[in-house]
């Protein structure tokens, strides 16, 4: 057997990171305190588990974006920045340790020693930071009017998507957005039945093991409708037709071709959707060229797509 990794080589890269995260939130002035960031890491360490028995069985992740936005922003109102750093610290550490928690499943399965898996991980992560910050700074100076409507290439729907945020749940705050007095107070009550809801499932499929209320899951459900925005309702139809298709369609009716290549055609969907946007890139965008026009790049032809807002009716 492979020699495992020692539990203290993780306790020391988790104490050393902290300490990093609150000399950094510190020295820099985030507004967020150093109790902030514990705060933030105890929430990670929480939901950890629980997001975690939710993704090994179907796949899916439930994000942590709202609960740390609504939490911090209700103890440090009136503090964008703070509020981002916290979901960051809360949300993304905890996304990151699911991410890596796969890696190391698919280590296991394929016999790659988990010391190797250690290092690869952290040699990755540290590759990457560093890319993607030498990227943004990258953009941000070369592409004109990069992350808004003048740059029809580089709209940045995440990017705007955590702003917004940050000024719904820092600058306004969550107490004035849904607290007593406001007219959204009632969406409080999604989160009893958010809690709620499962129970009466749960139950059912006890009582019915082999129904169709197996296929029901909740959480799932539920925590879908939260990657809109930045996702879109076309990311929605596809990942249906895929998912009926491989899972649904090849599983029950060919499933030694699904045992065989369900993996690697998702692993082969994946890279190629890579490798066709840094083509995309480098063939079309950084020479400021127009994509090829097609009814697929068109738009979704709604007449709101670029006019959200309907005029008011004296206009």
């Amino acid at each position: 057997a492979y020699p495992e990794v020692p539990d203290w080589w993780y306790a020391a890269i988790f104490i050393t990171m902290t300490v990093i995260a609150i000399i950094t939130c510190e020295i820099w002035d985030y507004k967020l305190p150093w109790w902030g960031v514990l705060l933030a890491v105890l929430l990670a360490a929480v939901f950890a588990l629980p997001v975690g028995l939710i993704q090994a069985i179907t796949n899916q992740q439930p994000g942590l974006n709202i609960i740390t936005e609504y939490v911090i922003g209700y103890i440090l109102p009136g503090r964008p920045v703070a509020n981002v750093t916290f979901k960051t610290l809360g949300y993304i550490s905890m996304a990151q340790a699911m991410t890596f928690t796969s890696d190391l499943k698919l280590g296991h399965y394929m016999k790659v020693p988990p010391r190797a898996m250690f290092w690869a991980q952290l040699v990755g992560t540290f590759i990457a930071g560093l890319v993607n910050l030498l990227t943004a700074n990258w953009l941000l100076k070369s592409q004109e009017g990069v992350c808004t409507s003048a740059n029809k290439d580089f709209r940045c729907p995440s990017a705007k998507t955590f702003f917004s945020a940050s000024v719904i749940w820092g600058v306004v705050s969550p107490n004035l957005m849904f607290g007593a007095s406001s007219m959204y107070n009632a969406i409080n009550y999604f989160f009893l039945i958010g809690f709620v809801l499962p129970i009466p499932f749960y139950y059912l499929k006890k009582a019915y093991p082999n129904s169709w209320m197996d296929f029901i899951h909740i959480p799932v459900l539920l925590s879908a409708t939260g990657m809109m925005p930045p996702a879109q309702a076309y990311h929605y139809t596809n990942w249906l037709a895929v998912g009926f298709a491989f899972q649904f369609f090849a599983r029950r009716y060919h499933p030694e071709w699904h045992l065989r290549f369900t993996y690697v055609m998702s692993a082969a969907f994946d890279s190629g959707v890579a490798f066709t946007g840094l083509l995309t890139f480098f063939i079309f965008t950084i020479r400021g060229k127009d994509m090829v026009q097609w009814w697929g790049t068109r738009g979704d032809l709604c007449p709101l797509e670029q006019n959200p807002y309907i005029p008011a009716a004296d206009e």
